[in-house]
């Protein structure tokens, strides 16, 4: 199964530079250097319409439940990493312990239902 990892790249992040494409750069590596463990496409994209919370990220999956964050610092990287390894392992997309997602679990804007 195709994990997706959409990360804006238009977002003016707390230091009023784009940052998103950054981010995803070096969450696309980290996932890369810990050996590619997980089929998740990184994906740069234009406006997730959040802009008053820079920067945003979605994860989506076939079949499971479709999240939506904000407020994305490139701080955050290895915490968007641990929240894809939470994402990949949880049933349905249903994440039930998001502390290992670090400051991210805060973050949360949203969550979609599968189909």
């Amino acid at each position: 199964m195709t994990h997706k990892l959409f990360i804006c790249e238009t977002c003016l992040g707390t230091d009023g530079q784009k940052s998103g494409a950054d981010i995803a750069d070096a969450v696309a590596r980290l996932l890369d250097d810990r050996g590619g463990c997980h089929d998740v496409d990184v994906i740069k994209t234009p406006c997730l319409n959040i802009c008053d919370e820079p920067v945003s990220l979605a994860l989506r999956a076939k079949g499971k439940m479709a999240y939506l964050f904000s407020g994305i610092e490139r701080e955050d990287v290895h915490d968007i990493a641990a929240l894809v390894d939470l994402y990949v392992q949880a049933k349905g997309g249903v994440i039930e312990d998001a502390r290992p997602a670090g400051r991210l679990r805060f973050c949360l804007k949203g969550r979609i239902p599968a189909e």
